[in-house]
């Protein structure tokens, strides 16, 4: 019996990433297909890619660009809409964009000698806070898309020369995925 049991968590620990993520696909796929209402199967996902890449095409001239800089500011600007795009346009552009925010990985001690924790510093300068020799570091939570942003003193943070994109998925996988 024992063994029998050990052969379903075996059989679990390998089918249950394989068909979420292939249930993922199949969702995006359909329900983009469904969307764009277009009748071959993962035409809507080509679609958007190439959509996508065309605006950004476009946003790189200077008409297209000047275009984009006034939907910006009409957004920026907007009382409701300001709050949503904002958020959304700094969390893009923090892992894609020109300044990348999660890219200086830290290990920080909670208390002096007691715990430490994993994360990013976002901010090396909080004069603006009146914290002078203070760091933001954000603490990404395992299996969330949520996280915190906490403030130490400097001396208790310590970069790490690791590449960010696998401490972060040591971070975000509770600490089993990463060598």
């Amino acid at each position: 019996m024992k063994r029998l049991m050990n052969y379903f968590l075996q059989g679990l620990l390998v089918f249950v990433p394989v068909a979420v993520t292939v249930f993922t696909i199949v969702l995006v796929f359909t329900k983009l297909d469904g969307l764009l209402k277009v009748p071959i199967p993962g035409l809507g996902l080509v679609i958007t890619i190439v959509l996508i890449t065309l605006i950004g095409f476009v946003a790189s001239n200077f008409i297209g660009n000047k275009i984009f800089t006034m939907i910006d500011a009409l957004f920026t600007k907007l009382p409701v809409v300001k709050m949503l795009y904002s958020a959304i346009k700094d969390v893009i552009q923090a892992f894609a964009g020109e300044k990348k925010s999660f890219d200086k990985p830290a290990i920080v001690e909670l208390t002096p000698g007691g715990p430490k924790a994993v994360g990013f510093i976002t901010r090396e300068s909080l004069e603006f806070l009146s914290l002078a020799g203070h760091v933001a570091v954000y603490f990404p939570q395992s299996y969330n898309f949520a996280g915190s942003v906490l403030i130490f003193p400097s001396e208790r943070v310590k970069p790490i020369d690791v590449n960010s994109a696998e401490v972060m998925a040591f971070v975000v996988s509770g600490g089993v995925s990463g060598k």
